[in-house]
């Protein structure tokens, strides 16, 4: 695990690093969602188009990983991409587990055809190797909360029904891990949140990654204002997402923004599933994270903590930065740690 000193506030801000060719894609990213952002809180689509290129789904194998498009509700435009490795070893001797992931994008931007989803999910299939189900949600502003969470919620009991049978690898639902990046990596959170209370029949979520979630509050916090212009995601950017996909008259102290503020559900003696949390330090929202991961570990939660220094929000979509593939071993031996307890538990039982 890597730490974080935090700066002092009058520290001045000095850019990471980044490879030429990242730091052209994050401009490029960054001018078109500013162009296509308007005032009244609305999107230009269209325009938005040009600077997000889609991905088709390829049965035959791509870097070693199938992807599949499946529909479930399509009144709603609610699918998932399903990605299946094709590989002769697994986390266990067993079957693979499976990560249902949300990707991140403010709630208003990406898809789960977007090209950079598209390869991050595909390398999670290879690199861990697990199967993965991408979740397309709906965006903000055109639907607001709780569309996100609706979505989400629906995609599990969809896939707790699903036969997995016709395809080239055994996935164990009762493996189960819900991830996300950026806001889907509040998405995440919130739905297993949801789920809790809910009886699968097969599937068992039995761990939650979060990559740099995207929480907030009223407060403007220290890492907000020392980093305020920072790379990636600046506040004045996070603030008018909040206002795109919160309900009309709903402030930042939300509990599905600020998720142990004034208004949060209680979740002590709640039975959350163990969870991995990742921060950057050049990320702006770091203190809600951090924040984040105290008020689990309070609360009574397995929790662990991943922190990198020297990388920008959504750093984890980068794979030229060696950090990006840190996070990928850390989610490995997350993911090995809770299905060997599974195992183990189910071995002493029998």
């Amino acid at each position: 695990m890597l730490s974080i000193c935090c700066p002092k506030m009058s520290k001045k801000y000095t850019a990471p690093r980044l490879p030429l060719k990242t730091r052209l894609m994050l401009a490029a990213f960054s001018i078109a969602a500013a162009t296509s952002r308007r005032s009244n809180f609305t999107i230009n689509r269209s325009f938005m188009k040009l600077f997000d290129p889609k991905t088709p789904p390829s049965l035959k194998p791509i870097h070693n990983v199938s992807s599949f498009d499946i529909p479930i509700d399509p009144t709603q435009k609610l699918w998932f991409r399903l990605y299946i490795p094709i590989t002769t070893t697994s986390v266990t001797p067993y079957s693979l587990p499976l990560i249902v992931y949300f990707h991140g994008g403010g709630f208003c931007f990406l898809t789960a055809d977007s090209k950079q989803t598209d390869q991050y999910c595909r390398r999670l299939a290879r690199e861990i190797p697990s199967a993965v189900i991408s979740v397309n949600y709906r965006l903000a502003p055109e639907n607001k909360y709780p569309c996100q969470y609706e979505d989400g919620f629906d995609a599990l009991k969809f896939i707790d029904g699903m036969n997995f049978d016709n395809f080239s690898a055994k996935v164990d639902l009762e493996w189960c891990f819900v991830a996300g990046g950026c806001a889907g990596g509040n998405l995440a959170h919130n739905v297993v949140l949801k789920a809790i209370d809910y009886k699968f029949t097969n599937l068992d979520i039995i761990g939650l990654i979060t990559i740099q979630p995207f929480f907030g509050g009223e407060e403007r916090t220290e890492s907000e204002i020392w980093l305020a212009g920072v790379t990636g995601l600046s506040v004045d950017l996070a603030d008018w997402y909040w206002k795109a996909f919160l309900p009309e008259g709903a402030d930042r102290n939300h509990p599905v923004v600020n998720v142990f503020g004034p208004n949060a559900v209680d979740i002590t003696g709640v039975d959350f599933p163990a969870t991995l949390i990742c921060i950057g330090g050049y990320d702006v929202l770091q203190d809600w994270q951090k924040r984040y991961y105290e008020g689990l570990k309070e609360s009574g939660t397995e929790v662990y903590l991943v922190e990198y220094p020297k990388v920008i929000h959504g750093f984890y979509g980068i794979p030229e930065l060696p950090e990006s593939s840190l996070l990928i071993h850390e989610m490995r031996k997350f993911i090995k740690k809770q299905t060997a307890n599974l195992l183990n538990c189910h071995t002493h039982i029998d």
